[in-house]
């Protein structure tokens, strides 16, 4: 269970990261804590990649439907600019921007924000996805979460990829990628 530092008033920055594989709840467990920073009265700006269309092309859309207003951006470095002045920064599918979001992520926490970040740890072959790596590395605090194997019902935490397509990206739900377990997953 993720409990949050008692900032006592002094803005120190921090960076969590929120991952696990697909339909793991990496979004909805980001939107929950959004939820909570606007109960507590902090405001907040929430972020996407501009080629995450999949659900919507400005709303972050968790699979089981829940939403929020946000901002997508092509260029991580733009979300500098239109955090300014927040408490809070969320940052959705991660692993879909190029490394700067390391460097941006490093900065609004250094600016005193708290910086929330979901994304895939793993792509669909089972490797290190994109920049998610370096924010683990960094992060004060990771979530990892887990979906449930379609093939046995273990847990999951691999993202299986049904069709035969060679590309890194490949934005798609149930249609295209499942849930497995290491086991199912290595099986084929």
């Amino acid at each position: 269970m993720f409990i949050e530092p008692n900032n006592s008033g002094n803005k120190k920055g921090w960076i969590e990261v929120i991952c696990g594989c697909m339909f793991s709840g990496k979004t909805e467990e980001l939107l929950r804590r959004l939820k909570r920073v606007n109960i507590a009265g902090k405001t907040a700006e929430i972020f996407k990649p501009m080629i995450d269309t999949r659900y919507d092309p400005n709303d972050i859309v968790s699979h089981d439907a829940s939403r929020t207003r946000s901002t997508p951006v092509e260029n991580p470095f733009n979300i500098l600019l239109m955090a300014s002045g927040v408490d809070v920064v969320g940052i959705d599918e991660a692993q879909f921007f190029d490394a700067a979001i390391i460097e941006v992520v490093e900065e609004l926490s250094k600016q005193g924000m708290r910086v929330i970040v979901a994304g895939l740890d793993m792509d669909y072959t089972g490797k290190p996805f994109g920049p998610m790596p370096s924010l683990l590395a960094r992060a004060e605090y990771i979530t990892k979460l887990h979906a449930v194997c379609v093939k046995c019902g273990d847990i999951a935490n691999y993202s299986y990829r049904k069709p035969l397509i060679d590309d890194q990206v490949l934005l798609g739900e149930k249609d295209v990628y499942e849930p497995r377990c290491r086991h199912c997953f290595y099986k084929k």
